[in-house]
């Protein structure tokens, strides 16, 4: 009131539009300070869309009605401060109040939260109910999609989308969307593969029939334009010149001058007999031990043996040599076999030339005999060319005890010096018995024989035997096939087996003493009779004493006793042999009728099988007849096509 009066009083001296001059400064100085919390939090589309009263509720929310009305607690009472605005800080106009106690004043907030009601593309309940909805498989984020966009018109295009041909082309789109190889069936990856190859094929095929060219035919094209342009290049230099720059072209006429070559060579030289000339490395001129990876042709009749000689052709060779036979175990140790194996690979070792390994080869047994038989002997392919051989075979030696200690004994007959005995210290050995040992020691006499331990105390009896491996290398033999250097090139032979030569000379089998089996003949062991010392007898419990019973000279009452049966005794043995009789001639005659029975089998399973074999020949006449006609057929369609006359019919018979 005071200042109301002095504004009055002091309205007469100053100026009037200098009337309330303090109040209107602060009045819109404070309009250009307020913050607006709403606009700063949800944007000016709210501000705009819904303005507030004075009080600061929107006009739509004012008549809501919820029942969380005390989700906030605020004071009932604001105390306004006045204090002296500062410049430098923004100051929220407090002027305006609101009565936060009052339910509308709650309701017109409450939709400003996530937990309100917003609309239907960002509400949090409507969305959760959805997701809900999506996981049991009721809901589909797709079905609002033409709620949300409608139907729309391209301006680019002028075309017009309506909101279904969205859904045809989204589900066209997933049935045309190839599935993953690991969600597929074996059945639809054998499907995929067979298209696929069929689409190569088509393409090539499509490419080749309608004028296209083949990777072959571009290549070879790419040959022949490269002649064509050597021709045209050389064709005016000199042959010598033209040699010089592109080697010996093929047609021309070489001359090779051959050194060091055998006269025969020039005297049985035979112009209708092909020769042929090749080239070797300077590696490939070596001779050494050769592995192959061999295996006996299966039209072959005989199996092959080792050191028996085979000719090879291997490369640009033809010789004759003399293989090992061997298969490799687990532990890569290849042991000899006497013969190959039936239906499996062996590995074979012999003496020859260093071939490169793959290298294939062919083997025959004899090259001078004309026979009927399959004459390939087997095929092999070179593994390695190291010019050794690691070939070894199975030696039993064995020996007898000298002397037997408790668990130590002395050995004899096993090796034949101290130098040998040397050599395999710490080797294992073994009694027939089982029982195992290891050599330790030579001893000075006799020579050979060593000291050993065993497991357990041996007996004089025993045989001690040690398993060993001996190497084994295959003879050098080397001999290259000269069938050039006769006048008959099919003459050639070599050498002959030791199974030829015995029959050819029919010299017997030597057979080896200890190969024959011969009966065996075992003495009867006689063991010493368990004698226990008195002394120990006499603490021993009477269940545990020997009894001895001495022989007596008068025969004694069982032996003397007479058995006499009694009547009804008799009875029963007499009824069991009467029983025993009739059962022996029931298998008699059971025995008849099943030979008769089986007799009569055989007579009707041969019959039978005369039928069948009658038959099946009834059947494959006619099927050969039937060939015979459809080839005569042909034969007389293609004489038709070609203008000629037609076969005389022969009469056909039955």
């Amino acid at each position: 009131d005071d200042d109301d009066d002095d504004d009055a009083g002091s309205s007469t001296d100053a100026p009037k539009w200098k009337d309330g001059l303090a109040e209107r400064a602060a009045r819109d100085f404070f309009e250009r300070q307020a913050v607006n919390l709403q606009r700063l939090v949800y944007g000016n589309e709210f501000s705009e869309a819904e303005p507030l009263d004075e009080s600061g509720d929107s006009s739509d929310d004012q008549n809501d009605n919820d029942d969380d009305d005390d989700l906030f607690e605020v004071k009932d009472t604001i105390e306004e401060e006045h204090e002296e605005q500062d410049s430098s800080r923004n100051k929220v106009l407090l002027t305006v109040t609101h009565d936060w106690s009052a339910p509308t004043t709650l309701a017109s907030i409450r939709n400003k939260f996530v937990t309100g009601r917003w609309d239907e593309a960002s509400d949090a309940a409507t969305l959760l109910k959805r997701h809900e909805a999506a996981l049991r498989g009721e809901f589909s984020d797709d079905e609002d999609d033409d709620e949300v966009y409608g139907d729309f018109e391209d301006l680019e295009t002028g075309e017009t989308h309506e909101a279904g041909d969205d859904d045809e082309t989204e589900e066209t789109e997933a049935k045309e969307a190839p599935k993953l190889k690991k969600d597929m069936t074996i059945l639809e990856r054998r499907a995929m593969k067979k298209a696929r190859m069929k689409a190569l094929f088509d393409e090539e095929y499509d490419k080749v029939t309608g004028g296209g060219k083949t990777h072959f035919d571009e290549m070879k094209e790419a040959v022949a334009e490269q002649l064509k342009f050597n021709v045209d290049e050389f064709a005016e230099d000199a042959d010598e010149l033209r040699v010089q720059y592109e080697g010996f072209r093929p047609g021309l006429y070489v001359r090779v001058v051959l050194k060091a070559v055998p006269c025969e060579l020039v005297k049985q030289f035979d112009p209708m007999y092909p020769v042929v000339l090749g080239g070797l490395l300077a590696n490939e001129e070596d001779l050494g031990y050769v592995q192959i990876r061999f295996k006996k042709h299966r039209w072959h009749g005989k199996i092959l043996k080792t050191r028996d000689p085979i000719v090879l052709s291997l490369g640009w060779r033809r010789f004759e040599t003399v293989p090992i036979y061997a298969m490799q175990d687990v532990n890569f140790r290849n042991r000899m076999l006497k013969y190959t194996p039936e239906h499996m690979h062996c590995v074979a070792v012999f003496y020859g030339p260093v071939t490169p390994p793959s290298t294939g080869c062919l083997a025959i047994q004899n090259v001078s005999k004309a026979t009927s038989h399959f004459r390939v002997t087997g095929t092999g392919v070179v593994t390695e060319l190291d010019k050794s051989s690691d070939v070894v075979k199975k030696l039993k030696l064995i020996g007898h005890p000298m002397k037997v200690y408790k668990n130590t004994a002395f050995i004899r007959d096993m090796f034949t010096s101290s130098l040998e005995v040397a050599k395999f210290e710490g080797a294992s050995i073994r009694t027939v018995s089982g029982i195992r040992g290891q050599i330790k020691k030579a001893l000075k006499a006799p020579e050979g024989a060593f000291r050993a331990t065993f497991e357990d105390k041996i007996l004089m009896s025993d045989i001690v035997f040690m398993r060993t491996w001996y190497p084994v290398k295959p003879p050098q033999h080397y001999n290259p096939i000269s069938s050039l250097l006769l006048s008959n090139k099919r003459a050639w032979q070599g050498m002959k087996t030791t199974g030829q030569l015995r029959l050819e000379r029919s010299i017997p089998i030597p057979q080896s003493r200890d190969s024959t089996y011969r009966p065996i003949e075992r003495k009867e062991r006689k063991f010493n009779k368990l004698r226990i010392p008195k002394s120990i007898e006499a603490n021993l419990p009477f269940k545990s004493k020997p009894k001895e019973v001495r022989a007596s000279k008068r025969s004694t009452l069982q032996q003397r006793r007479a058995l006499i049966s009694e009547p009804k005794d008799n009875r029963i043995a007499k009824l069991m042999t009467q029983l025993n009789t009739i059962n022996k001639d029931k298998r008699v005659k059971r025995k008849d009728a099943q030979s008769k029975r089986r007799e009569e089998y055989l007579k009707a399973k041969a019959i039978q099988e005369i039928k069948t074999a009658q038959r099946r020949k009834e059947e494959l006449k006619k099927i050969h007849r039937n060939k015979g006609q459809e080839e005569k057929r042909k034969a007389t369609q293609a004489a038709r096509q070609a203008g000629r006359p037609e076969p005389k019919r022969r009469k056909q018979r039955d």
